[in-house]
Order: C-alpha cells, then structure tokens, then sequence
C-alpha cells in the first residue's frame, strides 16, 4: 500500500481528499500545517501532497526543506495558480503543480502517474564514471577534482539520462518526464544543461564522451559498460 503525506489545512478538502485516496487503496497520513509536515516526514512516504498556504511553514518552504534530502515525488495543490507561483513551485523541486479548485479525477490521475514515474525510476544513489560521482541522497558530485551540488532538476535528468545510457532520448520525452505538463523551457533550456553536464563533467567540454546532443534527435549519455 502506497503511503501518501496530505499537507492541508482546509478541514473540507482534507476531508475529501482523504476520503477518495483511500477508497483507492492508498494509507493517508494527514498534516495541517508546514511545521508539522517537516516533522512527519521520512522515508516511508511514496508521495506528498502540498498545499501552498499553510500556517507556520509555507508549502514552497517545505518543498525546499524536503528537497534537501529526499526524492519523493511532491504535488502541490493551491489556490494560486499564476505562472508564476507554477513556476516557482517547480523551481523549489515540486514534480507537479495542481491549481485549485480542481477536478477530483484529475488529482487522482496524477497522483498515479507520479507514483507510476517513481517506480518505473531505478533507484540509484551513488553513480560513478571516469573520474566522477554522483550523489543523488546528497545533490552533490564529485567532478574533475570538485564538489559541486546540483539542482534536483539537473539531478532529475541525470538519473533519466543515466538510466537510459547509450540510448537517444527526444526532446519532448525529457519535458515530459522532467517537467511534466507545464512545458516551460524553451529549445535551448535542454541544450544548456547539457552544455552544463559538459562543463562540469567531461574532461573536454569542446569535444564531450559523455553527454552529447544530436541536433534535431535528442540527447544521449554515452559510456562504455
């Protein structure tokens, strides 16, 4: 059974949300402000459910402070639903955004998809080639001789890319599971990261083993077994 932090203070919804996520099989722990939320908060949980005004500690605070150490898959759910605050949510590490008021169905259906992407991940925290390592618990690697730490969402691609080494993966297959529905980059936000992979990875920038891009394809990590 799949464990899920509801992060609400709205009696009404908690309520609800509670109710339906149940009636689907999954065991509900509920925290109604962030300060509560952050004690709550381990390992046992598969997914988070964050509402973004909440008392003591606000939902982008709590996003942030949970990014620090863990993956789990975070939704946030708020009545404030400019681009903004969507931007800003994904920014502090949230794997989706759903404005309020929204269709109980569609919760649900993203609440499966991310549980779904979670476990479809393979699990690495520790990944090492040439002369570098990753850290996936900690955000930091070790490359070419520095410490760098990483954003989650350079380390959420380098998990896609490590985890399908030596294959190509379009562009529009890295939105989607990098960024989800909200398609905010741009053509080159791809191209840059790579180009970042390539500074902070290879022993080359100028000529990469690594991490290459193939105009109008996509992307690849390329190593030798």
């Amino acid at each position: 059974m799949k464990r899920i932090l509801l992060v609400e203070d709205e009696e009404s919804l908690v309520n609800v949300l509670t109710l339906n996520l149940e009636m689907e099989n999954y065991d509900v722990d509920v925290a109604l402000n962030g300060a509560e939320a952050l004690e709550m908060f381990n390992s046992i949980y598969d997914l988070v459910i964050l509402d973004v005004m909440i008392p003591e500690i606000n939902g982008f605070d709590v996003c942030s402070e949970i990014r620090k150490t863990s993956l789990t898959p975070i939704l946030f759910i708020s009545a404030k639903g400019t681009s903004m605050d969507r931007i800003t949510g994904l920014k502090m590490g949230a794997d989706d955004y759903l404005v309020k008021p929204f269709d109980l169905e569609e919760l649900l259906l993203r609440v499966v998809i991310l549980l779904n992407r979670a476990k479809a991940t393979i699990e690495i925290e520790i990944f090492s080639f040439g002369e570098n390592q990753i850290n996936f618990k900690t955000y930091e690697v070790e490359a070419q001789g520095k410490t760098l730490t990483l954003s989650k969402r350079e380390l959420d691609l380098l998990r896609l890319l490590i985890t399908k080494k030596n294959e190509v993966i379009s562009r529009d297959e890295i939105l989607d599971e990098i960024w989800g529905k909200d398609k905010f980059p741009t053509s080159r936000t791809i191209d840059n990261y790579i180009l970042n992979f390539g500074k902070y990875f290879e022993p080359n920038p100028s000529n990469p083993i690594y991490f290459k891009s193939l105009r109008g394809v996509g992307y690849k990590f390329e190593i030798k077994d």
